[in-house]
């Protein structure tokens, strides 16, 4: 069933669709890893074809410990995508992440625990010892840090993303510990996902949307809510079609 999609876009928290957008064609798939998260939607945005996932299930029915990472990235694989671009909706921890920033980073740290990490886990698999010491795809994070300019989005180049296990959000020791670390962001999603992404041979970049402030690293010290968090991603979300026909005009 491969097709050309020049471009496959997974939506984390809150990104349940990409504002401006009409579906054209929708594919439910069964892969050698199970269903993936949801139907995936098919776009047109000038001459190229868009893939749209919600990572979570349209309905945000799905936890991150408990999303099947690998039939999601091989579903789009499946449909002919080589280059993915992961929307991860994240908590800030460095100053210049605060609440409505977009941001590309370029590491990331995983403190995930119990999840389907690699495709070499059936017996049988081939052993993949893939190069990670950059997790993300260079050259599509240079067309998604050019594509925001264009579009004149403002966003932060680079930054350390700590993948968690969720879904409960973190503590102020965790968070101060990912600060030591020295991680920028916090989120709950980027892993195993860039690992797999890597396995499978896919061009991969995150673009993530700062939706709040992590445990104690708001000034003002107040308590993290769901409204808040899905209105900080909603009054950002009208930047991500601008950025997409820049990119794919690239």
């Amino acid at each position: 069933m491969t097709q050309t999609i020049d471009l496959a876009v997974i939506g984390g928290t809150g990104v349940y669709r990409i504002p401006g957008l009409q579906w054209q064609h929708t594919h439910t798939l069964e892969t050698r890893f199970g269903e993936p998260s949801g139907p995936i939607r098919i776009a047109r945005i000038g001459s190229a074809q868009v893939a749209f996932l919600a990572r979570h299930g349209e309905g945000h029915a799905l936890p991150p410990h408990q999303i099947n990472y690998r039939a999601n990235l091989q579903a789009l694989h499946d449909l002919g995508a080589r280059r993915v671009l992961a929307i991860n909706t994240v908590g800030g921890i460095g100053p210049d992440y605060g609440p409505k920033v977009l941001a590309v980073p370029d590491q990331i740290i995983d403190y995930t625990w119990g999840r389907i990490s690699t495709l070499c886990e059936e017996p049988g698999s081939p052993v993949l010892h893939v190069d990670f010491g950059d997790p993300y795809t260079e050259s599509l994070r240079g067309a998604v840090l050019t594509a925001c300019a264009d579009a004149g989005v403002p966003v932060v180049a680079g930054g350390c993303y700590g993948a968690t296990q969720g879904p409960r959000l973190e503590t102020k020791a965790e968070i101060a510990r990912l600060r030591r670390d020295g991680c920028d962001l916090v989120g709950m999603t980027g892993m195993p996902e860039a690992g797999l992404a890597r396995e499978l041979g896919l061009s991969y970049a995150s673009l993530c949307v700062v939706a709040n402030w992590a445990a104690g690293c708001d000034p003002a010290d107040a308590e993290i809510t769901l409204e808040e968090v899905l209105a900080n991603v909603e009054s950002v979300s009208g930047h991500l079609l601008p950025i997409l026909e820049h990119l794919l005009e690239a």
